[in-house]
């Protein structure tokens, strides 16, 4: 019977799904909001029931555990229906706050406050794999080097 009634909630949720697929809502976040409040609601209804056979005395350890298994079948398909609808429209959510988002102007302000002087510095640490030694008149050198790198770079930026 349980089955049963998870095979018609499944289909009942099929229409649902399938019109997500091909059709993108005009409000991803709108759609999210309304799927999320059916499955609070459908949750709270779980909750409810489940209460119901965790305080159910007359039911053996063994019992409560299938029926709460068998409860859980039957709400599977509204999980499936919720993850599906934020699946889909989470990407339409990015893709919107992307559009707007001008990447060439964000890398080209990005460089242009590089300070190359800094950036040769620190390509030389880099070439140069003394900088790893254990030895501690390396590690005092390399030091005072990365202090005066970062220094050079934040006199250029003004955050020092």
């Amino acid at each position: 019977m349980i089955r049963a009634l998870s095979l018609v909630a499944a289909l009942a949720l099929l229409p649902l799904s399938a019109a997500m697929a091909q059709t993108p809502p005009a409000d991803p976040e709108a759609a999210i909001e309304a799927a999320a409040e059916v499955f609070e609601a459908r949750m709270e209804e779980f909750g409810t029931r489940a209460e119901a056979i965790a305080e159910d005395a007359a039911l053996s350890e063994t019992d409560r555990e299938a029926a709460l298994a068998a409860l859980w079948a039957e709400y599977l398909p509204d999980l499936e229906a919720f993850t599906g609808v934020v699946g889909a429209n989470a990407d339409l959510i990015a893709r919107q706050a992307l559009a707007d988002v001008d990447v060439e102007a964000l890398v080209a302000d990005a460089l242009a406050h590089v300070d190359v002087d800094a950036l040769a510095l620190a390509q030389g640490f880099a070439a140069n794999g003394a900088w790893a030694s254990q030895d501690p008149e390396h590690m005092a050198t390399y030091s005072l080097m990365a202090d005066y790198a970062l220094n050079r770079a934040g006199a250029a930026t003004g955050t020092d």
